[in-house]
């Protein structure tokens, strides 16, 4: 089909031409003398990003389920206990890899439309008097869902109750799209990946430790090797990695990063809300509803759409591909059929939303679903409208208006 596919799944996002440039290079002796002039300065400033100043910041050659694992293996022992909350596709994946890895799981089972519970949360910590729980595991923003959980509320829960568990946070479709202040909110470990908020591809596992974490490693008992944070730290400090690390990847990273920075995280956040906002004032046009429950959970950086009765939210993504070359997220696990997913995160704009939503209208029409043509498209465009940035404008243009 000619043309471009329009990308609006949550994760590859869109890449911009600067990121795909700097990695356009020929590979490289990651042994070199100067290869640590790439390498530190991504360990500096991915600290910016993560907002900490006292954290360590890995890169490892993988995904964000990668990052997982690395977080739980260098920090935690077989038969350590942790509360989580499963409300969603990812936060279910998590749980299963600390199962796998023989922890025992406190599962707090929440209606998938919801974020994490916090008032649950206080709760079995207050009780929790013997400190049994290690860690508390947060996804900050579920995928599969839409749906942001509030980590400064779960960090205030801690400690009100005084408990030393350490506080881990799946960020994998927040961190560098939506607020994130690892020392502010005493996040122990964050995780992050190179196909989302980073725009870049898939194969770069950014996990960030605290202090308490990397205090942790030395009574951590899960088998590790290829994640292991010890052979990262005695090499990473002067630049380097203990294995072959994906050098294109953090070209691309350098110029990502650059990027995120230059147009400052205050204003990437407020764009990402401003495009998100776009988007859910399209599905209310549509007379459809999210996913997410209430506003409060409402995701920045994807939307889960529900569809009518009798019909499949996983046809109108499949049609989408097929007919407009337009990639739509899929609804997964439970929600699957359920929803379709627009993921808004990344290097986008209003026009490129627009486009997402004019082709998941045709869509929903071709497959039956009742939604007037234009509507949503219309009610996003006058958002954005309203909503766009002040331009200043050279006199003759202006005087010609």
């Amino acid at each position: 089909m000619p043309g471009r596919n329009a990308l609006f799944i949550p994760g590859p996002t869109n890449m911009p031409a600067a990121v795909r440039r700097a990695m356009d290079v020929p590979l490289e002796d990651m042994r070199a003398l100067d290869f640590p002039e790439l390498t530190l300065g991504l360990f500096k400033d991915l600290k910016k990003i993560f907002k900490t100043e006292t954290g360590q910041v890995f890169m490892f050659p993988g995904s964000g389920t990668g990052g997982w694992e690395a977080a739980i293996t260098n920090t935690l022992s077989p038969g350590d206990k942790v509360l989580a909350a499963r409300f969603g596709q990812f936060s279910h994946l998590w749980v299963d890899l600390c199962q796998r890895h023989g922890l025992e799981v406190e599962v707090v089972d929440v209606e998938w439309g919801e974020g994490v519970p916090v008032d649950i949360f206080g709760e079995r910590l207050a009780a929790d008097s013997e400190h049994q729980i290690k860690a508390i595991l947060v996804c900050q923003n579920e995928t599969a869902t839409g749906v942001t959980s509030d980590v400064a509320a779960v960090r205030r829960a801690m400690d009100g109750a005084g408990h030393p568990a350490m506080l881990y946070v799946d960020g994998v479709s927040s961190i560098a799209s939506i607020d994130f202040r690892m020392d502010e909110w005493g996040v122990d470990l964050a995780v992050s990946g190179s196909q989302k908020g980073f725009m870049l591809p898939t194969g770069l596992a950014i996990v960030a430790a605290s202090q308490k974490a990397l205090a942790a490693y030395d009574s951590a008992r899960c088998p590790r090797c290829f994640f292991d944070f010890g052979d990262m730290m005695r090499t990473n400090k002067d630049g380097y990695f203990p294995y072959t690390p994906a050098t294109t990847l953090m070209h691309g990273l350098r110029a990502s990063i650059d990027l995120l920075l230059e147009e400052g995280l205050e204003n990437v956040f407020a764009r990402h809300h401003r495009l998100a906002e776009g988007v859910r004032r399209a599905v209310d046009a549509w007379g459809l509803s999210l996913c997410a429950k209430e506003p409060k959970w409402y995701s920045d950086t994807v939307s889960a759409i529900c569809v009518p009765e009798g019909f499949n939210g996983n046809e109108v993504a499949k049609l989408a591909y097929l007919r407009y070359n337009l990639s739509l997220g899929l609804g997964l696990s439970k929600v699957a059929g359920k929803v379709f997913r627009i993921g808004h995160l990344g290097d986008l704009n209003d026009l490129m939303l627009l486009t997402a939503i004019a082709g998941a209208e045709m869509t929903m029409r071709d497959i039956g679903i009742s939604v007037d043509l234009g509507s949503g498209v219309a009610a996003a465009q006058e958002y954005y409208r309203q909503t766009a940035r002040p331009v200043d404008m050279p006199l003759a243009v202006a005087a010609s208006m």
